[in-house]
């Protein structure tokens, strides 16, 4: 227990002594703590002043950077303007490197607009740039002049397809491009041909005048660019298609010209188009689009102001044929032209894309719509000229009609044009094509047909008159089955119009030979009777009946040696026809009447043929032979 007690007295002696040493320590940092903050702030004015002088020497190098800067930049202009003053014909890419400094001078300057001399600086660069520009454009406008030049036509034939090249060289030659048809399968040809558009500028100096035209631009030199532009380039495609052989012509000029010249300029006019729009424009577009790259508002407008007098010369011809006085023959060439500006119209439209060549755009269509709605005018015209045809001409030997003729071969060439006219017919009509064509050629057939039975009034032998629209329609059926109209028309039509002319064969046998031959007793075969006769007729009677078909059948012989029927074939069958009406009946008279002339006196006079000589004689009807007094003349 005491020991305990010691133990315990140590232990509290020990702690009292931890807690003086604890009092101690605490005592001593204390005095610490306290000189530490009076050392502080005895050291804080020394601090700020090394900071000041640290942030001077920044401040000092940032000034003096900056100030190595702008006397570089005023070097720069120096520089620049050395190589401004001596200008661009030494050494052009110098030249243009040396506006480049100037404005990257200007866009410095803008950003240290505090700079007292910034504004003073900024003028003086301003005004090298524009004096360096006023000397680019001069430069601009020589290159220019001295690398357009009109394109000669013997380099632009040698960019076309070898169907379309001339074979004796330069319109300087008269060159006839007159012949030119643009036809089903030539179109198609055509259209799938290389066309090779001649090099109006050479491409080494293009990427020069890129550069140039760009300095203008970013000096906004816009209007003096695209006129500089123009009056370089516009003159010069005038004279190529002037020397093409590209004329100014009117309406008054076309309606004085004869068919046969019109025809021919309307011929070269389709050529022109074609070599304009695929070789000359499509050139120009290549040449302003490479200058031009980049400097999108100028490119379609300086395209604009290069082609537009020129496209316009080409189109008032166009648009002078559509106002002038319409006429049969003109609907193919009418035709021709229409076709041409369908199969330009790709190209137009990418050429003259853009808003600044609308104008160009829409004449162009515009001129092809007016050719589609006179073509359609000239045709319903032809329509209603076949049926109100007057002309007087006469055609004595019953034959093929000359407005028959003239209609069908129209008729053909007109299908010559068949996805041509389906095209046109589309331009005001939705319905299909092909009944459209169907039903305008079914129109004029039948106002053919209307105005041949008119004419076929003019005669006054019916037996003619039968002839007559029998050959006519005849050779219509024939020439609409060796035709394409046969397609479109159907074998319905074919057939009904075959019997027309069967009947019409028909008539005319009943009409001439069965009539004839009854009133004249040929057919007649009598009956029994005494004395002096057989079967009831006297010798007389017989002689007289045989007197009068004698007569008949010299007559028929007479005129319808002179008829014609040029068909082999129908020729033919109608003798066949005439021999089986006629020899059967004859030989039928002389069977029962023969004996009673053959035993008289000169039965030679009365029995003036044998079947075999009218059948023999029947081979010579429907020859065209001339009359006599025709052999005599």
């Amino acid at each position: 227990m005491d020991a305990l007690s010691e133990r315990a007295a140590v232990i509290r002696e020990s702690l009292k002594k931890s807690q003086i040493i604890t009092d101690n320590m605490v005592s001593t940092l204390g005095s610490f703590d306290h000189r530490l903050s009076a050392l502080e702030t005895a050291m804080r004015p020394t601090q700020i002043r090394t900071h000041s002088v640290r942030k001077a020497h920044e401040n000092i190098d940032k000034t003096l950077k900056v100030a190595e800067l702008i006397l570089a930049q005023f070097d720069l202009v120096h520089q620049a303007e050395d190589k401004i003053f001596k200008g661009p014909h030494e050494d052009l890419e110098s030249y243009l490197e040396a506006i480049d400094q100037l404005r990257s001078c200007l866009n410095f300057f803008n950003n240290y607009k505090h700079f007292r001399s910034s504004d003073g600086i900024m003028k003086h660069a301003n005004n090298l740039i524009n004096k360096a520009v006023s000397k680019l454009e001069d430069e601009f406008k020589q290159i220019m002049l001295s690398y357009s030049k009109p394109v000669e036509p013997g380099g632009l034939f040698e960019g076309l397809p070898d169907s379309l090249r001339p074979s004796f060289g330069l319109p300087e030659d008269q060159a006839d491009y007159g012949k030119i048809h643009e036809h089903e399968q030539q179109s198609k040809t055509l259209e799938n041909a290389n066309y090779t558009p001649p090099t109006l500028i050479p491409p080494r100096i293009l990427p020069l005048l890129h550069n140039l035209a760009k300095q203008m631009f970013q000096a906004q030199r816009h209007q003096q660019l695209v006129k500089i532009y123009r009056d370089a380039r516009s003159p010069v495609l005038e004279e190529s298609l002037r020397k093409l052989g590209v004329e100014k012509l009117g309406k008054e000029d076309v309606q004085k010209m004869q068919w046969e010249v019109l025809e021919q300029k309307i011929g070269n006019w389709i050529h022109f188009m074609r070599i304009a729009v695929k070789l000359l424009f499509a050139a120009e577009r290549k040449v302003c689009d490479q200058i031009f790259e980049g400097l999108e508002k100028l490119k379609d407008q300086c395209f604009y102001e290069v082609t537009d007098g020129s496209i316009e010369l080409l189109l008032s011809f166009g648009d002078a044929i559509t106002r002038s006085k319409r006429s049969p023959e003109k609907l193919f060439v009418l035709l021709d032209m229409y076709e041409i500006m369908r199969g330009l119209h790709y190209e137009i439209e990418t050429l003259f894309s853009g808003k600044a060549c609308a104008r160009c755009r829409e004449n162009a269509f515009g001129l092809t719509k007016r050719l589609a709605q006179t073509a359609r005018e000239t045709f319903n015209d032809f329509e209603e000229a076949v049926e109100k045809d007057a002309t007087k001409t006469s055609v004595s030997d019953g034959t093929v009609h000359p407005l028959t003729s003239y209609v069908i071969n129209y008729v053909k060439f007109l299908f010559d044009y068949q996805s041509t006219l389906k095209q046109l017919f589309q331009e005001f009509d939705s319905k299909d094509a092909n009944s459209q064509l169907a039903s305008v050629t079914m129109r004029i057939m039948q106002a053919l047909q209307s105005n041949l039975d008119g004419k076929s009034k003019q005669y006054k032998d019916p037996a003619l008159r039968h002839i007559f629209l029998m050959n006519n329609v005849h050779y219509i059926v024939r020439s609409v089955r060796r035709s394409e109209a046969k397609d479109l028309l159907g074998d319905d039509w074919v057939q009904i119009h075959r019997r027309i002319v069967q009947q019409h064969a028909n008539h005319y046998r009943r009409t001439a030979w069965v009539k004839g031959l009854t009133s004249s007793g040929g057919g007649s075969s009598g009956t029994a009777a005494d004395g002096g006769s057989s079967s009831g007729v006297s010798r007389a009677v017989a002689k007289d009946k045989l007197r009068q078909f004698n007569a008949l059948f010299e007559e028929f012989h007479q005129k319808q040696s002179q008829w014609t029927v040029s068909d082999t074939e129908l020729r033919e069958s109608l003798r066949l026809a005439v021999a089986e009406v006629l020899l059967p009946a004859y030989r039928s008279f002389l069977k029962h009447f023969g004996n009673l002339v053959e035993t008289g006196k000169n039965p030679q006079k009365y029995i003036r043929y044998s079947a075999e000589d009218l059948e023999r004689m029947l081979n010579e009807f429907f020859e065209g032979k001339p009359s006599s007094n025709e052999s005599r003349r």
